[in-house]
């Protein structure tokens, strides 16, 4: 088990402009050395992921959804990406088996009411959210954080739905989970000081590197993500120049590892919309969804999960 000691220095981002305690908030929340059980709702591509790397780094895991089915995916998705690992030799079998080992599946909420920690990861649906966070609120220790990995849903509103908004922090990671390094911590309203400091520590104990947001749409990454891809998608729509080329002179032209359509695709052309749409609603027009983006979604071309976006897929 990983413990505070044991984490690289150099991860966690430096935390500049931090705002001031606020009154009310806890004072003894469950750190770091105290952490050994995570929570995690929700068993699709990003629950799965969290649920993995924290299993991986010696954490007993508890991961629920809503049906089996679901989470049957979920632990196919993790055996699938636990095998490419050692596949590359990015982990060896015995970690990987006993990781795989240290994560227990479940339909009820209440199953998570030991846990040391909890990260939701289910529909990106303020409606949702707010059911799980109440519920959890009630089921959880009082001292225990509650995290939430939306990617542009308010921290502050998703946190009014429990008497404790002071223990709700945003915990954003990217996808792929296992592979990608960064971690978004973002503040809400009330949460506290504490909340986020451990929110940072416990990303370090996953072995991520974190930076900080404030809790405005769509935080650091989408609010300058998404402008990104649907200008790209809009360069195509226009005949500006062909998906190859936009995709290779981003990528020769700006030193990213994917361009825009691309990464598109890999996220999932539905994300996409969803985001760019919760932007456009609070940002206005500059964040207008590209129309070949809602007409992709529309037929069901949603990138690589469904075999076809911009590209296709085997």
């Amino acid at each position: 088990m990983r413990h505070a000691a044991d984490i690289d220095p150099a991860r966690g981002a430096q935390r500049f402009g931090r705002l001031t305690c606020r009154s009310g908030e806890r004072s003894s929340m469950r750190g770091l050395p105290d952490i050994d059980r995570f929570g995690v709702v929700g068993a699709g591509t990003m629950g799965a992921g969290i649920a993995q790397v924290a299993a991986t780094e010696g954490y007993e895991v508890v991961m629920r959804d809503v049906e089996q089915a679901f989470l049957d995916d979920g632990f196919e998705r993790i055996e699938d990406s636990l095998d490419r690992l050692v596949d590359g030799d990015h982990l060896d079998r015995e970690t990987a088996d006993d990781a795989r080992e240290r994560i227990t599946g479940t339909l009820d909420l209440a199953d998570l009411a030991d846990c040391d920690v909890v990260v939701e990861a289910a529909l990106e649906d303020m409606a949702v959210k707010q059911d799980v966070f109440a519920d959890l609120d009630d089921l959880v220790a009082d001292d225990v954080v509650l995290a939430t990995n939306t990617s542009t849903l308010s921290i502050t509103t998703i946190a009014a739905a429990t008497d404790a908004p002071e223990r709700v922090v945003g915990l954003h990671f990217m996808n792929p989970v296992p592979i990608m390094e960064g971690v978004e911590v973002v503040v809400g309203e009330r949460t506290s000081d504490e909340a986020v400091a451990i929110a940072h520590d416990v990303s370090g104990a996953l072995g991520k590197t974190t930076w900080e947001s404030d809790d405005k749409p769509g935080f650091v990454v989408n609010r300058v993500l998404m402008p990104w891809i649907n200008e790209g998608i809009r360069a195509l729509d226009q005949g500006i120049a062909t998906m190859d080329d936009i995709d290779q002179g981003m990528k020769l032209g700006t030193n990213v590892p994917m361009g825009p359509l691309e990464l598109a695709d890999h996220i999932g052309l539905d994300v996409c919309l969803h985001a760019t749409e919760t932007l456009h609603e609070e940002l206005g027009d500059r964040y207008k969804p590209a129309y070949l983006l809602k007409r992709k979604v529309e037929a069901g071309l949603l990138g690589k999960k469904s075999g076809e976006g911009f590209y296709e897929y085997d």
